[in-house]
């Protein structure tokens, strides 16, 4: 099966610092980030772009995202055809990064731009591959917090990763990291982990600043508590087992069929048992609940052995493409410019 090549070689520039600001309807936070992160960056003297990519917002973020751009060419923009998702704009805005060194941050102002610089050292001068921010005070609902806390403490126990919030929007990346990853469908809660299944292992954590919403309202709502543990599970499921589904269909696939299998056997030689020394009539084999249930083993086992076989094929032959659009951007260059 032929191997996908790491995509690593794309051209270096000398900008330190991509910031990425994925957002919905957040027009009024919008001109007292923008100006934050502006500050903090000229008082630290970072070369640096803001890629603010707007996910279908309704309120007018759009049309100052036009605004700042035009006025203040570090300031970029990206504007999705339609609301696709948090995971959506964070690998948009990590197709079109150029910097050194990548942050991202929530558009609500409650993640603060004064971490940008302590977060730039520990990826270039201590070599992290990703830094996520641990929002150690949370300044949000108690279901919000506890919910949390709650998948935290499951991921933490899945990845083996050691942290407190992986779903902290704060968090800075290695140039590397996000340029050969993928995220997609709601899987942005999980970047550590997919970043830990591509081989970058150095991850570390460091305490942010979380502050109150000032503007707007939370986008939380209680499906995502069942939609993050369906993603743990889709996320531990793909990551292992996307190049290699014979792997986990051709397990399970064998285990049930030799299951049915060795019980078909035994009913069998019960039978021959019964008749030829038992001197015993005894049930029909097809009169016994067991045979039927060894049937559905066996039968179960070759589908899942199929299955794994079509999943090979469909691993072979498949290119991934995303399967969302881009309406409008502005000052943004490809990769291959």
């Amino acid at each position: 099966m032929p191997f996908k090549k790491v995509r690593e070689r794309f051209p270096l520039s000398n900008i330190d610092i991509s910031v990425i600001v994925p957002l919905k309807d957040e027009a009024e936070s919008l001109p007292e980030l923008c100006a934050w992160i502006e500050r903090v960056m000229q008082t630290h003297q970072f070369s640096y772009e803001v890629i603010l990519i707007d996910d279908g917002s309704e309120d007018g973020s759009w049309d100052f995202i036009k605004q700042i751009s035009a006025q203040k060419p570090d300031f970029k923009g990206i504007s999705l055809n339609r609301n696709y998702g948090k995971s959506a704009a964070l690998n948009t805005g990590f197709q079109a990064a150029q910097g050194k060194v990548v942050i991202t941050m929530d558009a609500d102002l409650q993640d603060s731009p004064d971490e940008i610089p302590e977060l730039y050292q520990m990826i270039s001068q201590q070599k992290y591959d990703l830094v996520s921010g641990w929002k150690k005070e949370r300044r949000d609902s108690f279901i919000k917090n506890e919910t949390s806390k709650f998948y935290n403490a499951v991921t933490r126990w899945f990845s083996g990763i050691k942290l407190h919030d992986f779903n902290c929007g704060l968090k800075a990346y290695n140039r590397r990291v996000i340029k050969n990853i993928e995220v997609y469908g709601e899987m942005h809660r999980y970047i550590p982990v997919i970043a830990k299944w591509a081989g970058y292992k150095k991850i570390g954590e460091k305490v942010v600043k979380h502050q109150a919403r000032k503007y707007g309202k939370t986008k939380f709502g209680l499906e995502r508590f069942i939609y993050g543990f369906l993603d743990l599970l889709t996320i531990s499921f793909v990551s292992k087992f996307r190049k290699r589904p014979m792997h986990f269909f051709g397990v399970w696939g064998t285990f049930s069929f030799l299951l049915g299998f060795f019980f078909t056997l035994y009913l069998a030689y019960d039978k021959y048992m019964n008749v030829f020394y038992r001197h015993i009539q005894g049930r029909e084999i097809v009169d016994q609940p067991l045979f039927y249930l060894a049937l559905v083993a066996i039968l179960a086992g070759i589908q899942l052995f199929l299955a794994g076989f079509i999943g090979e094929m469909i691993t072979t032959n498949s290119h991934k493409t995303n399967d969302y659009v881009i309406a409008e951007q502005i000052n943004i260059k490809s990769d291959k410019d």
